[in-house]
């Protein structure tokens, strides 16, 4: 099936606030929650995307004419391309009764492994939920990144205990999950993170551990304070708190903060191998994508996901070829302009 075609046939499995749109813009759910949309004023995913648009890439074809290589290195592991699945939770809640997180996972991580890359993994109420994600890590020597919740110290520690006992290639949390209902109910306290409890959980990781969630240049440098190994810059898609700025509005600050001493991620809104290009000309290393896959794995599973990844990628090396950067090294700040 080609990208088109699965595409179509998500609009009779997916939904009904997922419209499964040609572009996942974030417009047509806004503020629908359960769905895939975001807090009000529901904008937030529909700024992620916008903002990439308003980046141009600068062509320049007066250079050698190199095949593009889009080789990416993380934690001493090679992958396909700098392009990695974002986790997702409560899929039946959020886009219909065809799949839950057990059967999604089970889909995305085989198959982002065969690809090349690797899955983030959701987490959610339901321990068994990251349980089974983790098993199907191991059917793929680990490959796979369970996020956890910022759940209290003592829960997040079990986790932890299964993920270390697992070999699992790395963890994380999305910290900027910190105002869901579920965690502010719990007894103890869960939530927001101090620096200081950051280091006792990136110190309790026997794996590299990421920090998902950060929107500041002092957040980034709290994270890596406290032990982050990696950090994305992300606001939840605008799910947990609106009238946040977009992710391409913060990158650059932020990665310049940063400076090379951990790898930068950058999540929200991107959509094409020409975003994940203006991504890592702002200073991400390598990008997140999610919610753009629920109708890929609804209608089509893993080939759906391979087709998807595979038009991605394409993109991503055409832009490469035509601005004149045959290596993701090549991409850089002089590679877009903003007008």
């Amino acid at each position: 099936m080609t990208y088109n075609e699965i595409l179509e046939a998500a609009r009779g499995q997916v939904g009904p606030i997922c419209k499964a749109c040609p572009v996942c813009d974030g417009r047509a759910c806004g503020n629908a929650m359960p769905g895939p949309g975001c807090k009000a004023p529901g904008n937030a995913a529909a700024r992620n995307w916008a903002k990439w648009q308003e980046v141009f890439v600068n062509m320049d074809t007066l250079c050698p004419n190199a095949p593009a290589d889009t080789s990416f290195r993380l934690f001493g592991w090679d992958f396909k391309a700098p392009i990695f699945i974002a986790p997702l939770g409560a899929l039946k809640m959020h886009y219909g009764d065809k799949y839950d997180d057990f059967a999604y996972n089970s889909v995305l991580v085989p198959a982002a492994a065969e690809y090349g890359v690797a899955a983030f993994t959701g987490d959610g109420v339901d321990p068994e939920i990251m349980k089974s994600s983790v098993r199907d890590m191991v059917k793929v020597q680990g490959v796979g990144v369970p996020t956890i919740k910022p759940w209290n110290l003592e829960a997040v520690f079990e986790k932890l205990d299964i993920l270390n006992a697992a070999g699992i290639f790395a963890a994380a949390m999305d910290v900027d999950g910190a105002g869901l209902p579920f965690l502010k109910a719990m007894n103890p306290n869960a939530g927001s993170k101090s620096v200081e409890e950051l280091k006792q959980i990136t110190a309790y990781a026997k794996m590299p551990f990421i920090v998902k969630g950060i929107m500041t240049p002092a957040g980034a440098e709290k994270a890596i304070e406290g032990g982050a190994a990696a950090i994305v810059v992300s606001n939840h898609g605008g799910r947990v708190l609106g009238g946040v700025p977009a992710t391409a509005e913060v990158l650059p600050a932020i990665a310049e903060r940063v400076a090379g001493r951990v790898p930068v991620f950058v999540d929200g809104g991107i959509r094409s191998g020409v975003d994940v290009f203006r991504a890592l000309a702002l200073g991400a290393d390598a990008v997140l994508i999610g919610r753009p896959l629920v109708p890929m794995v609804y209608a089509a599973g893993a080939e759906g996901v391979k087709v998807y990844l595979d038009k991605i990628v394409a993109e991503l090396k055409d832009t490469m070829t035509m601005c004149g950067t045959p290596t993701l090294a090549d991409i850089g700040r002089d590679s877009v302009i903003r007008f």
